[in-house]
């Protein structure tokens, strides 16, 4: 069964950090490398948001606007994995965070929700003030 597995959330204090990791698994094995990768967070009662998102190899990066600065993504392809390094965190960071791959379009990435097809069960972060 391919899956998409967060891991690394929790809580810390503002001004603290976290780095979350995710994945992929199963079938995913081969594929993974070809599969542009982003994470999104969302609050309970709101829209889900773009964090960020990472081209193929990393050479490409691009992060939402209350982010930029403070997060980092990167991957590393020969373990399937996509990580989100926080820094300087905030209260209003406090969120599900969920990873997702866009397995169809292998040269686009962007902000929209709609090109990722695939959706890991997302990891819960919570920074308190």
């Amino acid at each position: 069964q391919e899956q998409l597995i967060e891991s690394g959330g929790g809580l810390v204090q503002a001004g603290g950090s976290l780095k979350l990791s995710c994945t992929a698994s199963g079938r995913t094995f081969s594929t993974f490398s070809v599969w542009p990768m982003a994470w999104f967070r969302q609050v309970q009662g709101r829209e889900r948001e773009f964090v960020g998102a990472i081209s193929l190899k990393g050479g490409r990066i691009i992060y939402g606007a209350s982010v930029k600065g403070r997060f980092t993504m990167s991957r590393d392809n020969g373990a399937n994995t996509v990580y989100l390094q926080m820094d300087s965190m905030k209260p209003e960071d406090t969120a599900v965070y969920y990873c997702a791959a866009n397995r169809n379009f292998p040269d686009r990435m962007d902000s929209s929700a709609a090109l990722y097809d695939f959706w890991g069960q997302g990891t819960q972060v919570t920074v308190s003030s």
